[in-house]
């Protein structure tokens, strides 16, 4: 009891991270002999915790194949505020954890919000809390939404002789309780959530770079105007030209209907550029960009800063020999702040900025 209310105390009074005062609580009970070694580590043989840990392992499966992107894309649009943004969020995770077990939505909910908090230029602070509320939220509507309706359907079971909750036996009152607490996280959420900026939005490189993209065969923008599918207000980038056969428009239209082969080319810095990979239904221009759609474990982007004296000054792109010597491919390039217009690869090199794949 008193390692329950001294692990409070910290929690509340210090600004220790909860997995360090957890920790420390648990190891001080071993060392006290409260705890034997076996009993101290079997939380973390916990199927729970267990499936949790694959849990994240599929996550980041789906994100290198580019499938949560298309669940932000397509489930949560692109909401124009802070509270629509908010009631799409909740009302999505609600649904799915009304009829899930909400941890794992939670988990495979949390790179699909930062990914799209950026996206849509909201603070990932306002919307994560949310997730976890709208889990629970959900949880309550049905007897499987949590693991504590499991654990009181089975002691029901167990005390009235296997009679135990209904499906939907809960619903009639966690239903109510849970529109309120939509209402109440959009109401009050706006001015008590805090806004915290990621550490790389504090310290982005206003550096801009050119990244031309084709719209693929198969993609859901085709037939869509620019502002419908969502390539207008992308923070950070905007879409410079558009290539449609031998025409150039330089001035895009939002409402300029897209078609299959067309190229966008986006100015936008360098993390906006990893944002547009990801987007179903757009692919790397060919002939520009090299092996850039492989998948992201066989790819990485750099940054590199050319030298007064490196050898390569004066010479274009071409002539050095970026694909046949370091098996990669310059994809932009920005020089005294500012980004170079043209053909990549008759660009000539001075001591400027580039990104690489």
């Amino acid at each position: 009891m008193a390692a329950t209310l001294g692990v409070l105390l910290i929690l509340v009074f210090t600004r220790l991270s909860p997995d360090v005062v957890f920790m420390t609580g648990l190891g001080a009970l071993l060392v006290c002999g409260v705890l034997d070694p076996k009993a101290a580590l079997a939380g973390f043989s916990a199927p729970g915790m267990i499936t949790v840990g694959f849990l994240y392992v599929v996550v980041t499966g789906l994100q290198e194949t580019g499938s949560l992107a298309w669940v932000s894309q397509r489930v949560l649009g692109f909401p124009k505020g802070i509270r629509a943004a908010q009631l799409r969020l909740l009302m999505s995770v609600m649904g799915l954890s009304a009829f899930l077990n909400n941890t794992p939505v939670v988990a495979m909910f949390i790179p699909v919000v930062t990914e799209w908090s950026r996206r849509i230029a909201i603070s990932s602070s306002k919307l994560l809390i949310p997730l976890s509320y709208a889990s629970i939220f959900g949880g309550i509507c049905t007897m499987i939404g949590t693991s504590t309706n499991l654990v009181v359907d089975t002691m029901m079971q167990t005390r009235f002789h296997n009679k135990g909750l209904g499906m939907f036996e809960i619903t009639k009152l966690g239903l109510p309780c849970a529109l309120f607490g939509v209402a109440y996280v959009l109401l009050a959420g706006k001015r008590l959530l805090p806004e915290r900026k990621p550490a790389e939005t504090v310290f982005e490189n206003p550096l801009e770079y050119t990244l031309e993209l084709e719209v693929s065969e198969k993609s859901p923008f085709i037939g869509n105007s620019i502002e419908k599918s969502g390539l207008r207000r992308l923070p950070g980038a905007f879409i410079a030209e558009l290539i449609r056969g031998d025409q150039v428009i330089s001035a895009v239209s939002p409402e300029e209907i897209l078609r299959q082969g067309d190229r966008l080319v986006f100015v936008g810095n360098i993390e906006t550029v990893r944002v547009l990979y990801t987007q179903q239904g757009l692919r790397p221009a060919p002939g520009q960009l090299f092996k850039l759609d492989s998948p992201r474990h066989q790819r990485l982007l750099v940054e590199a800063v050319v030298s007064h004296n490196c050898p390569l000054v004066g010479k274009t792109i071409r002539e050095g020999r970026f694909r046949n010597l370091y098996n990669a491919v310059v994809i932009a390039v920005a020089r005294n702040g500012e980004r170079l217009r043209g053909k990549i690869d008759d660009l000539q090199r001075n001591g400027a900025r580039q990104g690489a794949s």
